[in-house]
């Protein structure tokens, strides 16, 4: 196609397969670039091995187009009393599925920036785009990514956080709309969450802001991306519409329950990691919506526990505590091969035509 994101990556299809920490794997990259479309992986979960070893099996499985994505949130504010509460809230739980709760918090995802050790290794990768989200690097490490030619984007969810990613001289803006799975990619968490929908946030930045707009959120089939480039989307991005794929990490339980009449219902919540992040809702969820959010420690400390209390649970056959992150399209997605999926979303997207 002759959009300015398949110009920009020399990509056939302007296709994102959302990065998703945990869920997104090299095989899922892979698979979706070589059928014509941006794969992606997230390293904002790894540690500087394990994103080494990702990114070198990239490097096995294809030569096209790759998209790494990174997490540039604000440090963790730490406040003991808050920490300690929230350790004792769920203290018997953990007894309940017999484990002890971790004696304290930590900060279990360091945020990239001038001084992550991802840096270099990713310089030396060179994939052909690096994507953020929850905010901006130092300028100076962006300009360092755009020198070695790599394309740039970044997750908005508002007008004003979009003007912020146009000022770094970033390339392309993808607008976030609530409907989407997994965390809210807010730079400010402690600022009120405009909360616009996909449809509305596509079309306030294109209208208030110079910047392609890549649609993110509720999309799930050929028609919704034909929708989405009507508003005049430069492309989209797909994440939940991955999930069931095999290549992808989703665990079983997982699976079952996006297979399910769980997939109905997902809900917003900020008590499993720390930060605003849509998810079935599950057992967490619905023990923690009595939670004020001055409560609920900052990301990622909330989040280390969430991982604790989720593998005492699994232990005990109780899946319900994981961190089972899907948009509002749930239960349209289709348990298929990444490369079929890919052919089926544009072969439906050129019928929509």
């Amino acid at each position: 196609m002759d959009n300015p994101l398949c110009r920009a990556l020399q990509i056939a299809f302007p296709l994102i397969q959302a990065p998703m920490a945990g869920v997104s794997t090299p095989e899922l990259a892979a698979a979706v670039s070589n059928a014509g479309a941006l794969g992606s992986i997230s390293l904002g979960a790894a540690t500087p091995a394990q994103a080494y070893a990702m990114l070198e099996r990239l490097r096995q499985l294809t030569a096209a187009p790759i998209n790494v994505n990174l997490f540039c949130h604000a440090p963790p504010q730490r406040n003991a009393e808050r920490e300690r509460a929230w350790l004792e809230r769920f203290a018997p739980l953990f007894a309940q599925y017999g484990a002890p709760p971790p004696p304290a918090l930590t900060e279990i995802y360091p945020t990239f920036d001038a001084g992550s050790p991802l840096l270099e290794p990713i310089l030396e990768a060179a994939p052909a785009a690096v994507s953020f989200h929850f905010g901006l690097p130092e300028q100076r490490v962006i300009d360092r990514l755009k020198k070695q030619g790599i394309l740039t984007l970044a997750s908005a969810t508002s007008v004003e956080e979009a003007r912020q990613i146009a000022a770094a001289g970033i390339d392309f803006v993808v607008a976030q709309g609530f409907e989407a799975g997994g965390h809210r990619g807010i730079f400010d968490p402690e600022q009120a969450d405009a909360q616009m929908n996909t449809r509305t946030l596509v079309q306030t930045i294109r209208n208030q802001c110079d910047l392609p707009v890549i649609a993110a959120g509720g999309i799930m089939d050929g028609s919704d991306i034909a929708a989405m480039m009507k508003l005049g989307a430069a492309g989209v991005q797909l994440g939940t519409a991955f999930l069931l794929c095999p290549e992808s990490a989703a665990n079983a339980a997982w699976r079952a329950a996006l297979k399910s009449d769980a997939a109905q219902e997902t809900e917003m919540t900020a008590a499993i990691s720390g930060r605003p992040s849509r998810c079935l809702s599950n057992a967490f969820c619905r023990t923690t919506r009595d939670v004020s959010r001055d409560a609920i420690p900052d990301y990622p400390l909330a989040y280390s526990l969430g991982k604790a209390l989720a593998a005492a649970a699994a232990t005990q056959g109780e899946h319900g505590f994981g961190a089972q992150w899907a948009g509002q399209g749930a239960p349209r997605a289709r348990e298929i091969a990444a490369a079929e999926l890919v052919n089926t979303l544009i072969a439906e997207y050129r019928a929509a035509q």
